[in-house]
């Protein structure tokens, strides 16, 4: 099996810590000629759904790689770890709903392992640190060109756990979705396609703020509201120069409702 040049790495650790260097050292005394890419490691603590679209969101501009994700507020208890074959790459992480929707944007699921063989772990494993003991070295393993079935028993694809769809509701003149994210710009990702934007008019009104289809930022004034299909091509909403979620007051899991003024 032909390995990787590349493992991307996305985790709730942040950076004050030394976990993150950690986990880089694990996969450089297995694989020292694979680079790493750090994705972000600025996850809220435990937000698999966060985590899981910044996930998604990202891996079809990498090259191709072994994605190791790790947000895990589950570690040590009888979740499963596992290494999911996409078309286009191997994922591997804790099965929380954290890696299927990255595994679909890369072209789909195409088969799953249960990691359960310790010769591919760290020894000894710590309960609270399954990043730097059992993923890191799996998708060092993997990298180097190891066979994915030899990680572990084959699983059916259909028993890896998925989180909730997010809700996205549209009319003739409107549309409501659930937020997805919130930017560090406080800019507000919703899950409607950027498509479901048409049915909308060049004036939209959000609860009782109004405010103005655009095409970036700078098509409106300073602290106007605009609604625009981001990079992601989702639906979301910025305030130039300003920060749309504090004037929206919502958070990732609220519906928004947007009509046409």
């Amino acid at each position: 099996m032909p390995g990787y040049d590349w493992i991307s790495f996305t985790t709730d650790y942040g950076l004050s810590d030394g976990f993150v260097a950690a986990c880089h050292g694990v996969i450089a005394r297995i694989a020292p000629a694979v680079r790493v890419i750090d994705v972000t490691h600025q996850v809220p603590p435990s937000d698999v759904s966060r985590g899981a679209a910044v996930l998604a969101q990202t891996v079809p501009h990498l090259p191709p790689a072994v994605h190791v994700a790790v947000v895990d507020p589950g570690v040590g208890t009888a979740r499963r770890g596992v290494a999911i074959e996409a078309a286009q790459g191997l994922l591997v992480g804790p099965d929380n709903g954290l890696l299927p929707a990255a595994a679909e944007a890369l072209g789909g699921i195409r088969g799953v392992v249960s990691l359960d063989d310790p010769e591919w772990f760290a020894s000894p494993v710590s309960p609270t640190f399954h990043g730097r003991d059992i993923f890191a070295p799996v998708a060092a393993r993997l990298a180097t060109g190891t066979a994915l079935y030899d990680a572990g028993a084959e699983v059916d694809p259909a028993t890896l756990v998925r989180l909730p769809e997010p809700a996205v509701m549209v009319g003739e003149d409107w549309l409501e979705a659930e937020v997805t994210t919130v930017d560090r710009f406080g800019n507000v990702q919703l899950a409607a396609p950027g498509e479901t934007l048409d049915r909308l008019g060049e004036r939209v009104r959000i609860g009782g703020l109004h405010a103005r289809r655009a095409v970036t930022f700078g098509d409106a004034p300073p602290g106007a509201l605009v609604v625009y299909v981001d990079s992601a091509d989702r639906v979301a909403i910025a305030i130039n120069g300003g920060r749309a979620v504090v004037a929206l007051g919502v958070a990732p899991g609220d519906l928004v409702h947007l009509t046409t003024a």
